[in-house]
C-alpha cells in the first residue's frame, strides 16, 4: 500500500445515505403539490435522476437545466397533470437539504481517519443540499472542506474538478492521495484520470456494472467499515 497523506471522499452514499434522503423528500415534495406519494413514482424518479446525472457527467445537460428537467420528465412519464418542474424542483431541493442520514460507519470510520489524515469532500451535489446536508452532520467537523461541483465550476469525472482541489490545497499530490466513492463513472473514473489510487464502496455491486475499462479501482470495499484494513 502507497504511504498515503490524503484522502477525499465522495458525500452521497458513501457518507451520507442519498437513497434515503432522496427518497422520503420525493414524498414530501409529492405530497406538498397534492400527487399521489407512492413508491412506483419514486422509484422512476430514480431512475430519471440517475440517468440525468449521468448526462452531466459526460457534459451533455448543464446542472441548472438538469434541477428541473429531470421533474419535467417524470411529468410526462407519470402524467402529472400540472406539474411545474421549476416550483417542484424547489420544493424538492428545500425538503432534502434538511435530510442528512448518516451511512453506516461513516461516523466511526471518519472520526478514527481522521486521526491520521486529512480528509476532503468531493461532490457533484447541488450546493444548497450538500450544505444543509452535510455541514450540520457529525461527520463536517472530521473534514477540513468539502469540494462542491456548483461552487467550484466543474464537476466528476473531469480532469478539471481534481485539477481545482489541487490549486485550493498544494500539498495534496494524486500519487499520495486516495479517493473514495460509490460511483465508479465518477468517483472513481475521474480519480483514475486524475492519477490517484481510487478506493470503490461497491455496497455489494460487482465491476459489470460499469462497462468502461478506466472505472477499475485500485481497491473494493462492501462497507465502510473495511477501509480501515487498508488505512489503518
Amino acid at each position: 500500500m502507497k504511504p498515503y497523506r490524503h484522502l477525499l471522499f465522495d458525500i452521497d452514499n458513501t457518507l451520507l445515505d442519498f437513497t434515503r434522503a432522496e427518497h422520503d423528500a420525493m414524498l414530501d415534495a409529492l405530497r406538498s403539490f397534492g400527487y399521489p406519494a407512492d413508491e412506483r413514482i419514486i422509484s422512476v424518479y430514480s431512475r430519471i435522476n440517475d440517468e440525468h446525472w449521468k448526462l452531466l457527467e459526460r457534459g451533455l445537460i448543464d446542472r441548472a437545466t438538469l434541477l428541473w428537467r429531470r421533474f419535467e420528465v417524470l411529468g410526462e412519464v407519470e402524467g402529472l397533470q400540472g406539474l411545474d418542474p421549476h416550483a417542484f424542483s424547489d420544493a424538492y431541493i428545500t425538503a432534502l437539504s434538511g435530510k442528512s442520514y448518516l451511512m453506516d460507519g461513516a461516523l466511526d470510520i471518519c472520526a478514527r481517519l481522521a486521526e491520521k489524515y486529512p480528509l476532503y469532500g468531493i461532490t457533484n451535489g447541488n450546493a444548497r443540499v450538500q450544505h444543509g446536508r452535510f455541514d450540520p452532520s457529525p461527520l463536517r467537523p472530521y473534514f477540513r472542506h468539502s469540494f462542491i461541483s456548483e461552487e467550484i465550476g466543474a464537476a466528476k469525472p473531469s480532469q478539471a474538478f481534481f485539477d481545482i482541489v489541487c490549486r485550493a490545497v498544494p500539498e495534496i499530490d494524486p500519487a499520495h492521495t486516495l479517493v473514495i466513492g460509490d460511483s465508479l463513472t465518477s468517483d472513481i473514473a475521474g480519480g483514475i484520470c486524475w492519477g490517484t489510487d481510487t478506493c470503490w464502496v461497491s455496497h455489494g455491486k460487482t465491476l459489470n456494472t460499469c462497462s468502461l475499462s478506466s472505472c477499475t479501482p485500485t481497491y473494493t470495499v462492501a462497507h465502510l467499515s473495511k477501509l480501515a484494513n487498508i488505512l489503518l
